[in-house]
């Protein structure tokens, strides 16, 4: 896939926001990107749920969810259009086995990004799991939720991972506090100066979720200016973890991809809110309107040829 940009400015500080091309006429799934969302636990079977479905409705060609064994069952019975990988589980508490990181890196192998983190739980085992994994993970990665409660606060163990692959971060600002070792009020003090220090530490991309979301690689920043109120719901964050891997599996610039999959992200939101109202808007709302948002950008690019 290649990417031009446009003339129109949706965020501030690095210039117009890339532009998804139009798909040719003889493109087949593998052009798009094969996304691995590695989430899920026996309490959040639904976050791997709407990680998988966002990333394949923003356009990655094949999407796998790799999930505890506990809950394999539940989860493929809430799928249509993703395969699943079935991972070794802690006798007990179901949660993700430290031995699942052995079979997560062999299928990164056929891999173009990686998701990991929503729904996964602080079990030890899954906490090795996941530092074992962005150790070694050599494709771009989307950390997010209990993945990065999972690094915190050691992003200096981050910034030597083996893989050195682009890794992206995706915080609220309490996750963020954990990351940098700071209270909430000092994240939001400075929104703008705790995602700096985050992505310098952790030689990442970072996303500061919350009202203008900031996106950073530690230089280059952009302030996010779409989204509303009513998205301050649970699992509207794994919506943005997929729809970034998504844009990384596409083969988008790290930085490009994170404040494009934070622009879509919100502006789904806002479409949803013009049905549902901010009150009663749900994560799964959002997927429903991503295809409106994605439309809605090719058409007012379009317009401006």
């Amino acid at each position: 896939m290649t990417h031009r940009k446009t003339k129109r400015k949706a965020s501030r500080g690095p210039g117009p926001l890339p532009r998804i091309e139009p798909r040719r006429i003889d493109a087949h799934k593998g052009d798009f990107g094969r996304v691995l969302v590695v989430a899920g636990s026996p309490r959040m079977t639904g976050a791997a749920v709407l990680a998988g479905d966002a990333a394949l409705r923003a356009g990655a060609g094949l999407v796998t969810l790799a999930v505890p064994r506990s809950i394999h069952a539940i989860v493929a019975s809430r799928i249509l259009c993703e395969t699943t990988l079935s991972l070794p589980a802690a006798a007990g508490s179901g949660a993700l086995a430290a031995q699942a990181s052995r079979i997560v890196l062999d299928a990164l192998d056929r891999a173009s990004a990686l998701a990991i983190g929503p729904g996964l739980g602080l079990e030890r085992g899954t906490v090795a799991c996941v530092r074992a994994i962005l150790d070694a993970a050599t494709v771009p990665s989307v950390v997010d939720a209990d993945g990065l409660n999972a690094i915190a606060p050691d992003l200096a163990r981050v910034a030597r991972r083996n893989g050195r692959a682009p890794l992206v971060l995706t915080p609220h600002p309490g996750e963020m506090g954990r990351l940098l070792g700071i209270p909430i009020r000092d994240v939001e003090r400075d929104r703008e100066g705790a995602a700096r220090r985050a992505a310098r530490a952790a030689h990442a991309i970072v996303v500061l979720k919350g009202h203008r979301s900031v996106v950073t690689d530690g230089t280059r920043l952009a302030i996010n200016g779409t989204g509303n109120p009513g998205m301050a719901t649970g699992g509207t964050g794994d919506v943005l973890t997929g729809v970034v891997a998504a844009l990384l599996g596409q083969g988008f610039d790290p930085f490009d991809a994170a404040r494009l999959g934070a622009h879509v992200h919100g502006l789904a939101g806002d479409i949803a809110a013009k049905a549902t109202g901010e009150i009663s808007l749900v994560a799964a709302d959002l997927l429903a309107s991503l295809p409106a948002a994605f439309r809605a950008l090719a058409t007012r690019r379009r317009g401006r040829r």
